[in-house]
């Protein structure tokens, strides 16, 4: 079921938006139903990265390493 809302944005901002969408070949709502579904994933992806950094805490690496330590392959 989908719930109708109401939203307001300047004039000009919503043309750019339904242009670009025109674009992408999607409508605004389309787009708006993307932004919220991942709006409120990312909460839970989050959580997540918390949980694993918590799982993680007992490795320290004991210094800090240089910039070209940590990009060589």
């Amino acid at each position: 079921m989908l719930k109708n809302i109401t939203l307001s944005a300047d004039e000009a901002l919503v043309e750019k938006a339904r242009r670009r969408a025109l674009e992408e070949h999607k409508s605004l709502n389309e787009l708006f139903r993307e932004w919220m579904a991942g709006y409120v994933g990312g909460e839970q992806r989050s959580g997540e990265y918390r949980e694993l950094m918590k799982r993680l805490r007992h490795a320290r690496p004991g210094r800090i390493f240089s910039r070209d330590e940590m990009n060589e392959r």
